[in-house]
């Protein structure tokens, strides 16, 4: 009987997850460093506004590690799900998923040897699994805190230095720490997809600038233009967001999602997702999307060319003509290149664009006849492409 094949966790795999454990360490460390600058300088709004995205993303992460905690232990020790809550109640639960995959990735990389065997429930695959699945949660959480605190933050340092001129080397550091996390959580949550997937096949080198490129390009243009909409008009930036969030959230609803057990962990689950899909595309449900990114990008195109004809036809005087023919530049360029790496990626190195289905395994909410490994697991209903 033909079975899908399992993959491995390499050495490689291990070390970029260790990389990205102390990129996380050091990110927590220069939001407070940026938030007590900016205090210190008297600038209490925008010290206040870090640090609430920074408690905004923890809590919800929170949250939703400890509920993926009680499913996966469900029917084991409650004394040790009394202290899993205790951990995640000082906010550091994710460091206990580090530890787990730590030490399993430890075994799958260094210390197993290679099996020919592709059933599961071989001692070194079901520790392969085990790694898998255990860096596939810390990178799905990842996802959550990219776009509910790294990519804000982003906005927020860039909107400062547009609007003040004046720069200084912590929002320098506050800006490279941000594209760092939001690139490696996009490109490590791909790495985990090709892995959680055995139908997909590996994310290669050249695959992954493509793809890393493609959402860097566009997220990036469209802070730019929500940076200028927010110069000119802070209430109307306000009304936009929460218009395009709205959006969002309702065709959420519209896809029925099943991410979650509880009806309101699925509920915060969609609102997560409606404030993800305000910054970039999210497919949530793995079906084809063609249709659904061509009218997502058309829009974000047409909303940044609206807001850069109102500075140009407006001229306000709040930025400076050479400053903003240089974000202007920045913008257009970002968008163009950005969608030509959205073309190129789904033309070329999408999954669904040469990946052969395997026999006899589950079908998952995917495209028509892809078919995924025999257990279900969360990353099935967590799907971006």
């Amino acid at each position: 009987m033909a079975v899908a094949h399992m993959v491995k966790f390499t050495k490689q795999n291990f070390f970029f997850l260790v990389g990205g454990m102390i990129i996380y360490v050091v990110d927590i460390g220069v939001d407070f460093w940026v938030a007590s600058r900016y205090f210190c300088q008297g600038q209490y709004s925008w010290s206040i506004l870090i640090l609430c995205f920074r408690g905004l993303s923890s809590i919800i992460t929170q949250i939703f590690s400890y509920e993926w905690f009680k499913n996966d232990w469900e029917g084991t020790d409650t004394g040790k799900l009394k202290l899993v809550f205790l951990v995640h109640l000082f906010h550091c639960g994710i460091f206990i998923r580090y530890w787990f995959a730590l030490k399993y990735g430890c075994q799958a990389a260094f210390k197993q040897t290679s099996s020919r065997g592709t059933s599961e429930t071989d001692p070194s695959n079901f520790i392969q699994k085990q790694t898998i699945d255990a860096v596939t949660d810390i990178n799905m959480l990842r996802v959550f805190k990219a776009f509910l605190e790294t990519t804000p933050q982003l906005f927020l340092q860039i909107y400062i230095l547009m609007e003040h001129g004046k720069t200084h080397f912590y929002q320098y550091a506050a800006i490279m720490m941000s594209f760092c996390g939001i690139s490696l959580s996009m490109v490590d949550y791909q790495i985990s997809l090709r892995k959680s997937l055995p139908d997909k096949d590996e994310f290669h080198l050249f695959s992954k600038f493509v793809y890393l490129f493609y959402k860097l390009l566009t997220i990036t243009s469209w802070i730019l233009s929500i940076s200028l909409i927010t110069l000119l008009n802070v209430r109307i930036s306000v009304i936009l967001l929460i218009f395009l969030w709205i959006c969002g959230f309702i065709w959420t609803l519209k896809q029925n999602t099943t991410f979650c057990k509880s009806k309101k962990m699925e509920y915060l689950y969609r609102t997560v997702v409606g404030i993800i899909l305000f910054f970039s595309f999210f497919n949530i449900k793995g079906r084809r999307t063609k249709f659904c990114i061509s009218i997502y990008y058309a829009t974000h195109t047409v909303v940044t060319l609206a807001i850069l004809f109102v500075y140009i036809f407006w001229k306000p005087f709040i930025i400076k003509e050479i400053c903003f023919t240089i974000v202007s530049i920045l913008t257009l360029s970002s968008l163009v290149l950005g969608i030509i790496f959205l073309v190129v990626y789904y033309s070329h190195f999408h999954p669904t664009t040469y990946c052969t289905p395997q026999a006899y395994s589950d079908e998952m909410d995917g495209g028509a006849g892809q078919k995924v490994r025999v257990k279900s697991g969360r990353f099935q209903n967590f799907l971006m492409q």
